[in-house]
């Protein structure tokens, strides 16, 4: 713990770069395999699940360093974060542990979980008194289910390919999967992880997708791409991105955010293909007609703890193949796009299962052509096109190195709304405010004016933009709850978003789909920003009755 402890702080305690990257290969080189494992988990993305609720860390805290209530609320009030502000009030401790972060997470963290508030009082003052206050703080941070962490799972890949000497895309490539939290990280993992590049690589993976390729967003006009005919177009729909895997007589389904959702989609479990294959593809509900249904209908499914037959058959999910990534084991991202369609269309003729369509492809004579086609994207259900080189292979992330993929998307929904919360971002921001709440006007039932919540939106500023954002919030703070700051309505922000529901989970009624801040309206006053009606308006514009 010790350790991991350092190294958080020296994470923490710097923006540069390389320092980061220093302390990670510092870390990883000396570490145990078994703290080094969960390490990683930690640093690329995996979060800790919640052992103890925030009610009784607060009250056995206050009890451990004989406070009083008040003064405890008036320092967390202060300070803004739970584990800081007990990490500080404790007394100092008796003795020190030298126990690794592996033991805490499995020995003495995961114990805690569902256990009786008198076993939770009795471990905590027992760890609290071998921890100096850095090791409390990450505990607390672990413990809380709050932990949060300076680094991007790009800089954690770039550490691991300099200690192990492999290519950083193989271990990008061999962390795919490490977050899901079902899978527990093991010293033997770790070293399967740092390794040297095996012929046999993807039998090693056993379960495990391959890191997705993203395309980037195109700014200007098709034609400057070159010919049409070196280029496939695809619609881009609106659903969860995924890969299917089969191996080891089993079918793996993959979300883009590394988490493991086969249990969600049992219709796409039993789908029947051939071993080692993996197909990248889009997760949607297809219930009728020849087109895709909203993603509100999608996030029924998602949202359920268990799935009723009634339900899969109501909201029949299918899988709309973009991509052929591994046939009969072999490994086939670096084959041209044009061949990977073709192996790609006989697959999924072969398998002739409903659940399994392919992307069609769409053909236009010229790029004039094709953008007008491009115009019946919301009719169909679709955000626009994809733009695919026909030479392009399979890469890493979003790359150009080896092929490009652009998105080509219709003009998005947008909306003049006041900020009125803001917390904290993470990684090289978690010292700014970068993660907002907006709202719109609406009227109270006696007839006044009432900012009303609608979305929350992290995106689109630049670095000096969010300078200047920061310190507004900074100065026009009105009250604090924990990490979020209530501020005075004083900023006017265009957001931007793709799509629009009715949500009865939301206050505004509405839900909106991928919101992002598209600029700042320093030329709009806050008296001014849209309304309810506004936002009920691109509703009822966008067919939802």
């Amino acid at each position: 713990m010790r350790e991991f402890a350092r190294l958080y702080a020296e994470l923490d305690e710097t923006t540069a770069t390389n320092r980061k990257l220093d302390a990670l290969q510092n870390y990883f080189s000396s570490a145990a395999p078994e703290n080094a494992a969960w390490a990683v988990y930690f640093l690329a993305g995996g979060k800790p699940r919640q052992a103890v609720p925030s009610k009784l860390l607060r009250q056995f805290a206050i009890e451990y360093a004989g406070l009083d209530e008040w003064l405890f609320d008036e320092s967390y009030n202060a300070v803004g974060d739970m584990a800081e502000t007990i990490a500080h009030i404790l007394p100092p401790p008796s003795k020190q542990s030298d126990i690794g972060l592996a033991e805490w997470m499995q020995e003495r963290i995961g114990p805690l979980r569902g256990a009786d508030p008198a076993t939770i009082r009795e471990s905590l003052f027992s760890f609290w008194d071998e921890l100096d206050w850095r090791e409390r703080f990450l505990l607390v941070k672990l413990i809380g289910g709050g932990f949060r962490v300076g680094v991007s799972k790009l800089l954690v890949t770039r550490a691991l390919s300099a200690i192990a000497a492999v290519d950083s895309k193989l271990i990008a490539q061999r962390l795919m999967g490490w977050t899901d939290g079902s899978v527990r990280p093991t010293a033997s993992r770790f070293l399967q992880l740092i390794a040297g590049q095996s012929d046999d690589e993807h039998k090693l993976r056993g379960g495990q997708p391959y890191p997705f390729f993203l395309a980037h967003q195109l700014q200007g006009e098709p034609s400057a791409l070159g010919e049409l005919a070196d280029w496939q177009a695809e619609w881009k729909y609106d659903g969860i991105r995924a890969q299917l895997v089969r191996r080891g007589g089993q079918n793996y389904l993959w979300s883009r955010g590394e988490d493991l959702i086969t249990e969600r989609f049992p219709e796409l479990a039993a789908l029947r293909l051939p071993e080692g294959t993996v197909v990248d593809g889009e997760v949607l509900i297809w219930s009728a007609g020849d087109g895709p249904a909203p993603f509100a209908d999608l996030q029924k499914r998602i949202g359920r703890k268990t799935l009723s037959a009634g339900l899969l058959a109501e909201l029949p999910a299918v899988l709309v193949c973009y991509d052929l990534l591994e046939e009969n084991g072999v490994d086939l991202r670096a084959v041209p796009q044009h061949e990977r369609r073709t192996l790609l269309e006989a697959l999924v003729k072969e398998a002739a299962q409903p659940q399994l369509k392919i992307s069609p492809l769409v053909q236009a004579a010229n790029w004039d052509e094709l953008a007008a086609i491009r115009k019946e994207s919301r009719a169909r259900g679709v955000e626009g096109m994809m733009l695919k080189a026909t030479q392009a292979q399979y890469g890493v992330g979003r790359t150009k190195d080896v092929g490009t993929w652009w998105k080509w998307k219709v003009d998005p929904y947008s909306i003049d709304a006041v900020l009125i919360y803001a917390q904290a971002g993470h990684g090289r921001r978690a010292s700014l405010y970068t993660d907002y709440t907006f709202a719109v006007w609406d009227l109270d039932d006696a007839g006044e004016r009432k900012l009303v919540p609608f979305a929350k939106a992290y995106s689109g500023l630049t670095d000096a933009e969010i300078a200047v954002v920061d310190n507004a919030i900074r100065k026009t703070t009105i009250e604090k709850f924990g990490p979020v700051r209530q501020v005075a309505p004083t900023m006017v922000f265009e957001i931007g978003f793709e799509g629009i529901a009715l949500s009865s989970r939301h206050k505004a009624g509405i839900a909106v789909r991928f919101p992002r801040i598209l600029r700042k309206r320093d030329d709009k006053p806050v008296e001014d920003a849209d309304t309810l009606d506004t936002l009920k308006g691109l509703l009822a514009a966008a067919g939802v009755p």
